[in-house]
């Protein structure tokens, strides 16, 4: 209730001897009532013992990001100014020549090559993706086990990816229509042709290179350490570890391709990319939720996932037929991750079973389904994708990670999983 709908009602109020004043005083003294609007629609909340996957809504933002969007939805603001200036603090923290941030990781890569095609011709920004008779390059080489999904991004401005295995693979490809040499770090133990070659290769060239490292934070260095490596163009998620809002993501790299990037951004109306707008709140969000990760005891939070694990695996690693194992990816989130697997003629129950137990329970927890890479995984209750997913009914394990775990939340995982192991007990 506003001050005018207060005074509004005062005009019908029955005389009671009560100043006006004080009745004002004690309605802005009631406690605010905060609508659940997830109660309301009836969408289901859960822990997170999963990770930062899009289908589950990325990460929580932090506090300090929550006020920020906040504060700053009530005031308007020019948004190449806001690009301008948080792209010139993003550059300083993550040491590469400018950035910007962008709706997403997938939209980084977009504008990227948009900007590497485009360059600050208005002309050929008006024409993708139309690439016909324009000049503009048509090609993206990236190695055949870095050529996922995730690379629809680039056809989007009307390039092909060529797939190549090795460094006389790439010398090959090479042509006239080469745009850009682009890598995924994620999968870069599976590829013949590593990081150092391959921006080697794009400077032999003269052709820029670029990584996905989407996913990839933890650990903190590799906000900077692609930059400092000589990679043109970084591509980053804003709401997973960093936790920014999960619209919003970093294009990072050279001054001349970021600033073609934006002109191909909106709010310029004319553009392959005009769907994928960022508002002042997610840009200055994310700005302050970097600042922020970057300023945080990574020693201290690495324990802290260290201490919840170890909660979690002491639950249940003590029952009959059951084993755990704690490791640490090499690439992608590194962080802590639990393994619980059992003997199925000890434990009557699939993977699949416990995990949609966990979902259906009170509290619903959602927990990794075998530990696919992010890339098999799709929106929906099922979660993966369909032609991984038959191989998977059976599979006797699940993988629970904490770090997107509150405080405390890994009490309540700990023993719901504990929980229905044994309920599952012959």
């Amino acid at each position: 209730m506003n001050r005018r709908e207060i005074l509004k009602g005062l005009t019908v109020l029955p005389l009671t001897g009560a100043a006006p004043q004080a009745v004002l005083a004690t309605a802005a003294s009631a406690p605010a009532k905060h609508r659940d609007v997830f109660q309301e629609l009836g969408i289901r909340t859960f822990i997170n013992a999963a990770g930062t996957l899009t289908y589950m809504s990325g990460c929580i933002m932090r506090e300090e990001v929550v006020e920020i969007i906040d504060r700053t939805a009530g005031h308007f603001a020019m948004i190449d100014e806001v690009q301008d200036k948080v792209g010139e603090r993003i550059a300083q923290l993550v040491h590469s020549e400018a950035a910007m941030v962008t709706s997403g990781a997938f939209s980084a890569m977009t504008l990227g090559l948009a900007g590497v095609l485009t360059g600050l011709d208005v002309r050929k920004v008006e024409q993708l993706p139309h690439l016909e008779g324009t000049g503009m390059k048509s090609e993206v080489i990236c190695q055949k086990t870095h050529n996922e999904r995730y690379n629809h991004a680039f056809l989007n401005t009307g390039c092909r990816v060529v797939e190549v295995e090795t460094i006389d693979d790439v010398e090959k490809a090479i042509n006239e229509k080469t745009a850009l040499l682009h890598f995924l770090n994620i999968v870069a133990n599976q590829g013949q042709i590593k990081h150092e070659e391959w921006v080697a290769l794009g400077k032999k060239h003269n052709i820029p290179t670029s990584i996905d490292i989407a996913a990839d934070v933890p650990p903190v260095s590799n906000l900077w350490k692609f930059n400092e490596m000589g990679f043109d163009l970084v591509f980053i998620s804003g709401g997973k570890a960093i936790r920014g809002p999960q619209s919003a993501g970093i294009l990072m790299g050279k001054k001349d391709l970021i600033a073609a990037a934006r002109l191909n951004s909106p709010p310029r109306g004319f553009t392959v990319a005009r769907g994928h707008k960022v508002n002042k709140e997610e840009i200055l969000g994310m700005y302050v939720a970097l600042e922020k990760y970057l300023a945080n005891d990574h020693d201290k939070e690495w324990k802290e996932w260290e201490n919840r694990i170890a909660h979690i695996q002491n639950a249940v690693s003590g029952l009959k037929g059951i084993t755990t194992k704690i490791t640490i990816p090499e690439l992608g989130n590194v962080t802590p991750v639990l393994t619980i697997k059992w003997d199925e003629t000890l434990v009557k129950l699939t993977g699949r079973e416990l995990r949609d137990r966990l979902r259906n329970g009170q509290p619903s927890i959602e927990a990794g389904f075998a530990g696919l890479p992010l890339y098999h995984y799709q929106a929906g209750s099922d979660s993966v994708d369909p032609a991984v997913a038959e191989t998977l009914k059976g599979e006797n394990l699940v993988r629970i990670t904490a770090w997107m775990l509150q405080p405390g939340e890994e009490k309540i995982v700990a023993r719901r999983v504990r929980e229905e192991l044994l309920t599952a007990s012959v």
